[in-house]
C-alpha cells in the first residue's frame, strides 16, 4: 500500500474508505449478482458503443486512468478504470454504471454520494490528463430486474473536480500520514534488527539466506528442513528484512493448524523483544470468533453489525495506535467494547498490518479468499507456507465441489407449498442426479463433463429461482436449507466452469444417498497460478520429501528453487530400527498382531518412559491395543478415540508429563492429531513405534488419482499412496527428537521399509538404520543405544 512517503491506492478503495457508513449487512444478495453485474455492465457498454457508432462518435469502455499527486508531505498514486467514455463534438462524457435491485423511483441524484465521488475522481484524473476544462459525468443506474435505466448527468469544470478530488484526499490524509509514519518507524527498526538468537543453528543461516534470495529474485522455493532447524524464524526474519527494504508490501504467514500460528506469533514476539516494530494480525475463522450463536451479519439480528461502518474507523485507529501484535483475544476485546463485528474488524485491520497470519484457505480457497488483496493480476506480497505438505490434500478439496442428492429431495418436499418454484427447481436437480445414478448402473464411476449438462442446467435454474426467493424471504421456513444448497450449487457451477484435464467427475453411492463430485486430481496448475501472482512464495516442511514430488504437485516450475537440509541434531541422538520380518499389508494384519505386540513390549521395556505407537487405521490400532492390554496389563496404555474434542486431546497429552518415573504407552493413528503439530520434548516422549508404511486407505478417490498420474508421469502409486503414506510416517517419527538434548528411539514395523523403493526417500538422518528380524535383536540394539547415552 505504501513505500516511504508514497501511497498507492485505487479510486474505489479511496472513496469507499472516506464515504463508508451504515450497517454491516451480509444478508443474501446473490452470488450471481456479481457475475450478472459484470454482464450488465458489458451489455450497457455494448449499447453505448452501438449508439455512438450510429452517431459517428466514439465510446470507449474500461478506460484506465492513474495520477500521481503530492499533497502536503505525501505522494499519492491513485489508479482506476472508467466504465465508459464518450467522445463527441461537445467534448467528453464519462460514465459510471451501477446495477441495482432497488426500484429506480427510490433512487435520486443524491442517494449514493459515494457513486458521485468515485465518478468525479475518475473525471478529474482523465480531464487533467487530457487538459480538458470541462467534462460531463453520467451516472447510470440499471435495474437488473426490470431492465430499466435511470441516468443523472452533471457538467463539471476542472476547478470543481480538482476541489472535490483534493477534499477526498484530505479526508484520507490522516490515515495515509499515519501509514507513512508507521512505515518509517517500522523500516528503521528493521534496519537495526539483528537475528534474535545468539547464534544460528546448523543450516539455519542457509535457510534464511535462501528465503531472502528467493524474495529478491521473485521466485518460489521448496525447502525440506528437518525438525530443529528453526524453520519459523528462518522464514520470517529474512522476509521481515525484505519488507524493510521495500522488497515486499505485506507478509502472509499461512498455516494449516492453530499450533503453527502460535509459533509464528512467538517468532514475531521474539523479534519484537529485539526492537522490531511490526503490525501483525491473526485471522480467525468467522464461525469461531463470532459473538452470536449463528454467524448472521444482519443488523436486525446482530447488534455488532448495526452501525458497523459508522464506528469501525475509530476502532481501527485506536487499535493501531495502541497495539502491534493483534491476536484473536485482542480483536474480541476491542470488538466487544465498541460493539462491532470481530470478524469484519479483523479483516479491516488486516489492510493496515504488515504481516497476516492465517489459514491456507484465505489465499487458496476461491470461496473465502481475501479478494480485497488479490483483485489485481500481480501483487507485491510474500507467502510463507508452513507445513506445506498439508497443502496437497487441502488444495484438492478447496478446488473441488460436490453435491448430495438427498438434501435437494428434502428441500423439494419442504418448499412444495411455501415456495413452489424453489421446490420445482430442487426437484429438477434431484431428477438429474437420479438420471446420472441410473446411467452409472448404481456403481461408483467417473463421468465426462458432457454428461453433466442437464444437471448444470437444473442448477442454474435453481440458482435463478433461489436468488429471487432468498432475496426477499429472510428468516422464513426453509430459508437456511435453501441458502445452504444455493451456495453448494453455485460452488459446483464455479468449478464446472474451469473443469478441464486436471479434473474428473465421479458419482459415488454414500449410504442411502448419492454423491456427485467434481474432483481436482492435480492441484499444481491452480496453485501455480495463485503463487505466480505473488512476489515470492516459500514452501517448507520437515517432511517435504521427496522434494521433486512436492515441487511438482504444489505448482513449482523448473525455474524455481529447492533446498534439502540435513538435521541439525547429531545422528547418534536417534536410534532407528526396521523390523523386517512383519508384513502389515491388509491381508496379513490379523496374523501380525502378536508379533507387533511383542515388538512394542520389547521397545518400551528397553528403557522406562513414555512412548507413542502409531497405526494406519483405528481398526488395526484397536486390535493391537486389546491384545497388548490383555497380555501386559502392568504397562499403562491409553488410546486415541475418533473425533476427540479439544479437552479430550489436552487430557491425552497431559498424560505425557515430565514425570520421569511414569511409564506410559499411547496408541494413536498416523495422520491424526497426535502424529504432527505436537511438541513433547525431553522425557515427555522417548520413543515411537510406527506400524505400517502409512498408505492412505484404498478408496475410489485415491484410485482415480493413481490412474491419473500413471497416465501423466507413470508415478500413479507413488503420488496417490506411497508418498502421502511416507509423509505420515515421517511426521509421526518426528515427534521423538525435538531438541538438541533429546535422545530417543524409532521402530518401523513393516518389511517394505527395508526395500530400496522406500529407503531411497528416507531423510538423511535415517540412513544409518538398523535392520532386525526378531524381538531379541531389537532388545540388544536398544539396550546398547540407551547404555551408550547414559
Amino acid at each position: 500500500m505504501n513505500t516511504g512517503n508514497e501511497i498507492r491506492i485505487s479510486v474505489r478503495d479511496l472513496v469507499e474508505y472516506v464515504y463508508r457508513s451504515g450497517d454491516l449487512d451480509s444478508r443474501f444478495v446473490g452470488m450471481g449478482k456479481a457475475i450478472e453485474g459484470t454482464r450488465l455492465h458489458q451489455k450497457i457498454q455494448g449499447l453505448r458503443i452501438g449508439e455512438a457508432a450510429d452517431s459517428g462518435e466514439t465510446y470507449l469502455k474500461e478506460v484506465s486512468v492513474s495520477m500521481r499527486i503530492c499533497h502536503k508531505e505525501i505522494t499519492f498514486i491513485v489508479a482506476g478504470r472508467i466504465d465508459g467514455l464518450l467522445k463527441d463534438s461537445e467534448g467528453s462524457t464519462l460514465e459510471e454504471i451501477k446495477t441495482t435491485s432497488s426500484p429506480l423511483e427510490n433512487i435520486s441524484e443524491d442517494t449514493y454520494p459515494v457513486h458521485w465521488a468515485q465518478a468525479m475522481c475518475y473525471a478529474y484524473m482523465y480531464a487533467s490528463e487530457q487538459s480538458e476544462k470541462v467534462i460531463n459525468i453520467r451516472l447510470t443506474y440499471y435495474n437488473d430486474d426490470s431492465g430499466e435505466q435511470k441516468v443523472f448527468i452533471r457538467r463539471v469544470s476542472i476547478e470543481e473536480l480538482e476541489k472535490h478530488f483534493y477534499e477526498v484526499v484530505e479526508k484520507y490524509y490522516d490515515w495515509a500520514y499515519a501509514a507513512c509514519e508507521w512505515s518509517a518507524l517500522r523500516n528503521s527498526s528493521i534496519r537495526d534488527l539483528k537475528f534474535p538468537y545468539d547464534k544460528y543453528r546448523k543450516n539455519q543461516r542457509k535457510f534464511a539466506v535462501a528465503v531472502y534470495k528467493t524474495i529478491t529474485a521473485s521466485k518460489r522455493i521448496f525447502i525440506q528442513a528437518p525438525t530443529g532447524t528453526g524453520k519459523t524464524i528462518s522464514a520470517l526474519f529474512p522476509t521481515v528484512k525484505a519488507l524493510g527494504e521495500g522488497g515486499t508490501e505485506k507478509i502472509f504467514y499461512l498455516t494449516a493448524k492453530t499450533i503453527t500460528r502460535q509459533a509464528a506469533l512467538d517468532a514475531i514476539s521474539k523479534m519484537k523483544c529485539k526492537g522490531l516494530r511490526i503490525k501483525a494480525i491473526v485471522l480467525t475463522a468467522k464461525d469461531k470468533i463470532c459473538f452470536k450463536e449463528e454467524s448472521d451479519c444482519n443488523p436486525e439480528y446482530c447488534e455488532y453489525a448495526k452501525g458497523y461502518y459508522d464506528k469501525v474507523n475509530k476502532v481501527i485507529k485506536e487499535i493501531l495506535e495502541k497495539e502491534d501484535i493483534i491476536t484473536r483475544e485482542l480483536v474480541e476485546e476491542y470488538a466487544g467494547r465498541h460493539m462491532v463485528c470481530p470478524f469484519e474488524l479483523s479483516l479491516d485491520l488486516s489492510y493496515w498490518t504488515d504481516c497476516i497470519i492465517c489459514d491456507y484457505n484465505y489465499i487458496f480457497d476461491p470461496r473465502v479468499s481475501l479478494r480485497r488483496f488479490f483483485a489485481e493480476k500481480e501483487s507485491n506480497y510474500v507467502l510463507l507456507i508452513d507445513e506445506a505438505h498439508n497443502l496437497v490434500d487441502r488444495a484438492r478439496e478447496m478446488f473441488s465441489a460436490e453435491l448430495y442428492k438427498k438434501p435437494f429431495l428434502e428441500l423439494k418436499r419442504l418448499m412444495k407449498v411455501k415456495a413452489p418454484l424453489i421446490s420445482k427447481a430442487a426437484a429438477g436437480i434431484n431428477l438429474a442426479l437420479l438420471a446420472i445414478k441410473k446411467k452409472s448402473g448404481s456403481r461408483n464411476c467417473c463421468l465426462a463433463k458432457e454428461e453433466l449438462r442437464e444437471l448444470c442446467h437444473a442448477l442454474r435454474v435453481f440458482i435463478s429461482r433461489g436468488e429471487e426467493w432468498l432475496g426477499s424471504n429472510y428468516g422464513e421456513q426453509g430459508y437456511r436449507e435453501a441458502l445452504e444448497l444455493y451456495f453448494e450449487a453455485a460452488a459446483f457451477l464455479r468449478v464446472y466452469e474451469i473443469f478441464d484435464e486436471i479434473y474428473t467427475a465421479y458419482i459415488e453411492l454414500a449410504g442411502n444417498d448419492v454423491k456427485l463430485k467434481l474432483f481436482c486430481l492435480d492441484p499444481s496448475k491452480l496453485l501455480g497460478e495463485i503463487t505466480g501472482r505473488m512476489k515470492a512464495s516459500v514452501f517448507y516442511s520437515a517432511t517435504l520429501t521427496p522434494l521433486y514430488y512436492f515441487k511438482d504437485i504444489l505448482g513449482g516450475s523448473e525455474d524455481d528453487y529447492q533446498m534439502k537440509l540435513a538435521s541439525p541434531f547429531e545422528e547418534s541422538n536417534l536410534s532407528l530400527t526396521i523390523a523386517r520380518n512383519v508384513s502389515t499389508r491388509y491381508t496379513d494384519r490379523e496374523s501380525s498382531l502378536s508379533e507387533i505386540v511383542e515388538y512394542i513390549r520389547t521397545a518400551v521395556e528397553a528403557r522406562k518412559g513414555k512412548y507413542l505407537i502409531f497405526f494406519p487405521s483405528y481398526k488395526y490400532m484397536n486390535e493391537v491395543f486389546s491384545l497388548f492390554s490383555a497380555r501386559y496389563p502392568e504397562i499403562e496404555a491409553i488410546i486415541q478415540q475418533p473425533s476427540m474434542q479439544e479437552k479430550e486431546k489436552e487430557s491425552f497429552l497431559q498424560c505425557f508429563s515430565k514425570d520421569t518415573e511414569k511409564e506410559l504407552v499411547g496408541f494413536a493413528v498416523m495422520g491424526g492429531m497426535f502424529s504432527e503439530g505436537i511438541d513433547l520434548p525431553g522425557n515427555r516422549l522417548i520413543g515411537a513405534v510406527i506400524v505400517g508404511v502409512g498408505l492412505p486407505q484404498v478408496c475410489f478417490e485415491r484410485d482415480i488419482i493413481m490412474d491419473f498420474f500413471k497416465k501423466k508421469n507413470n508415478t500413479g502409486f507413488e503420488y496417490a499412496y506411497m508418498y502421502p503414506g511416507m509423509n505420515k510416517v515421517m511426521q509421526a517419527a518426528g515427534r521423538v527428537i525435538r531438541s538438541e538434548s533429546d535422545r530417543g528411539v524409532v521402530v518401523l514395523i513393516d518389511e517394505r521399509f527395508g526395500s530400496s523403493r522406500y529407503t531411497c526417500i528416507f531423510p538423511q538422518e535415517w540412513l544409518n538404520n538398523n535392520n532386525v528380524e526378531s524381538h531379541e535383536e531389537l532388545r540388544r540394539i536398544l539396550e546398547k543405544f540407551w547404555s551408550r547415552i547414559e
